[in-house]
């Protein structure tokens, strides 16, 4: 009788590290993934987490981007009252923060604070799937996405392993994107910064969040101190470089005036 009862559960091993290592999304992230960092064993326990689903609402959601709204929908959305108004309101809430965030990096605080208002209204609006399952569902679900979303997600189990995460607790955008900043995974690993020197970079830390956002900026060829806010200018081209739409970048350049002059009042 216990020989049987174990030969089930080894049988039920085996079934089920077949079908974790048959799945899409796991043959494409263990090639991706530094496996110098992330052993395979903690892959395979991931892999297994019940709470993996996949969201039919995601590719629905990129079926309608904002940033396919003609410029006059999108700048309603963003350069409104209620945004702006929460925008002085952080700003006095936080300004020796943006001052010394601004100071050490060069960047227009008013360019940092337009960023973090339009990317989760000042950590209002920045999640509703799990980051893992966003870019589990792209994936499976569309394949011109599967190479980026398979990237995303190495990089995203990379920065869970080191930091001891819970790869289903942290949740972002249908697009996969979190925190407040709303970083894709590449991104934060790369341009995320530990700005209160607590040794964490936390993405819903807003001294972090906007040392992030400011650090990203010059790291995508904002030059410190410049006034250069035309179009194709160096402002221009880093604020594209955080999302790939000139609505974004007129939205951004256009909160961050609106703000600014509502603070001198």
């Amino acid at each position: 009788m216990i020989r049987s009862i174990v030969f089930i559960s080894l049988l039920s091993i085996v079934f089920a590290n077949n079908k974790i290592t048959n799945d899409q999304a796991f043959k494409m992230v263990i090639q991706k993934i530094n496996k110098g960092l992330v052993p395979n064993e903690y892959l395979i326990k991931v892999f297994s987490d019940k709470k993996i689903t996949i969201h039919k609402k995601i590719p629905e959601r990129f079926a309608k981007p904002y940033e396919k709204k003609s410029w006059e929908q999108y700048r309603k959305l963003f350069i409104k009252e209620s945004r702006i108004i929460a925008g002085v309101k952080f700003l006095n809430e936080y300004k020796d923060l943006v001052s010394t965030v601004s100071s050490k990096y060069g960047v227009d605080p008013f360019i940092i604070l337009s960023i973090a208002g339009i990317e989760s209204n000042y950590g209002k609006h920045y999640k509703g799937f799990s980051v893992f399952n966003s870019l589990y569902t792209q994936i499976h679900e569309m394949p011109k996405r599967a190479k980026w979303a398979s990237k995303e997600l190495a990089s995203y189990l990379e920065y869970c392993f080191k930091d001891n995460i819970d790869p289903q607790s942290i949740e972002g955008s249908y697009a996969g994107a979190f925190g407040f900043g709303q970083f894709i995974p590449s991104s934060f690993n790369r341009y995320s910064v530990d700005f209160d020197n607590d040794g964490v970079r936390r993405p819903h830390n807003w001294p972090d969040v906007l040392g992030s956002i400011a650090n990203y900026l010059v790291m995508n060829g904002y030059n410190p101190g410049s006034s250069d806010y035309q179009k194709n200018g160096d402002i221009w081209k880093s604020v594209w470089a955080y999302n790939h739409s000139e609505n974004y970048v007129r939205a951004v350049l256009g909160l961050a005036d609106k703000i600014k002059e509502r603070a001198k009042n």
